[in-house]
């Protein structure tokens, strides 16, 4: 199939729960040693992933430690430990289990979805990260703190200097009649090539142009937001659309789509700040925009600015995220989320290529 590649200023963006602890040793004789406990393996982030994904059930939220190369899978109980570990993760007890963490959550949605906050299960501190933008003030600042002291220690809250809001502009990259956005990722549905951006961008243009002003590219088929934030275009030309992201001085081929594992080491492409890297934070995040409400996103402290919007989050040949919205620049940092790229293709029926 002939892909096509948008111009190379515009970015052509083609893309744990737990269980755990150590058995006891057992002692023989006078001369008898404990049992050692397995050790943790060394995995990739990739093989993490995958590790992470079949330890979910009865724990409490995991994290790559990419120093040490390990899974670390959060548990409450010696039982549940010694599962993770026979798995060849490192299991630690902690003190909240994912039940009461989920039930923070969800007092945070019926008491606090207030516009200009977001919050997520932070499995480094055990606890659900609350943060608030700049706009978060008086009544309502009043309102979320009274609801995060009522649920203890199982809530931080923090403070963003930045705005949550979704990254579009207008200008370049991939345009419409009145908004710029980033290029995802090219993916082929009913054997037709497509693209994926965000939903806030699908929400705005119906038809994109690879420079503005220019001819029809491709027309958006299905778009949602809030809630989710993905859309899907298909293209209207028979120029190339190859399965890349734009590195700006170079090309990154992606091969398949994958989730986030927190942690893990990831990279953005966007049309307004090209590449940077950073980590994933936090992963089933909620973003309460003015517009309202997106759920499951992947939280991160890459950088990214308007225009940036639909744009890739990856790791190496795997399409992790559409860049949905934020706080912050790339001068002074902040916080990004991105929609995962599986729950988008599993909405379209659509794959990598």
């Amino acid at each position: 199939m002939t892909h096509r590649r948008i111009p190379h200023r515009r970015a052509m963006l083609a893309s744990a729960g737990a269980l755990a602890l150590a058995a006891t040793a057992t002692l023989t004789l006078a001369n008898a040693h404990a049992a050692p406990a397995p050790s943790a393996a060394k995995l990739s982030p990739a093989a993490a992933t995958t590790l992470a994904s079949q330890l979910k059930s009865g724990t409490a939220g995991a994290f790559y430690d990419a120093k040490a190369q390990k899974l670390v899978v959060n548990v409450v109980d010696e039982a549940s430990a010694a599962t993770v570990r026979a798995k060849g993760a490192e299991a630690r007890i902690v003190k909240h289990s994912m039940a009461q963490l989920d039930a923070a959550r969800q007092t945070l949605k019926a008491k606090a979805t207030i516009p200009g906050t977001a919050w997520a299960m932070d499995p480094r501190t055990n606890k659900v990260v609350v943060t608030a933008d700049r706009t978060v003030t008086g009544a309502k600042l009043d309102r979320l703190t009274t609801v995060a002291k009522g649920l203890g220690d199982t809530v931080e809250v923090r403070h963003s200097k930045g705005e949550f809001k979704p990254l579009i502009a207008g200008g370049d990259a991939i345009w419409g009649s009145s908004a710029r956005c980033s290029l995802g990722f090219n993916v082929v549905k009913d054997g037709q090539p497509y693209f994926l951006t965000a939903g806030h961008c699908g929400n705005a243009v119906k038809e994109w142009s690879d420079q503005q002003g220019g001819q029809t590219i491709a027309t958006t088929e299905e778009s949602t937001f809030p809630g989710n934030d993905y859309s899907i275009a298909k293209y209207t030309g028979s120029a190339e659309h190859p399965s890349e992201v734009d590195l700006y001085g170079g090309t990154q081929k992606i091969t398949k789509a994958a989730d986030a594992t927190v942690g893990e080491k990831v990279k953005r492409s966007g049309s307004t700040t090209q590449v940077h890297d950073g980590t994933v934070k936090a992963l089933n995040a909620s973003v309460n925009y003015q517009e309202g409400t997106v759920n499951g996103l992947i939280q991160t402290d890459v950088c990214a600015e308007p225009g940036d919007s639909g744009g890739a989050l990856f790791d190496g040949e795997s399409a992790l995220g559409l860049t949905s919205g934020g706080s912050g620049d790339c001068s002074s940092g902040g916080e990004t989320f991105f929609q995962p790229v599986p729950a988008a293709l599993q909405a379209y029926g659509a794959q990598i290529g």
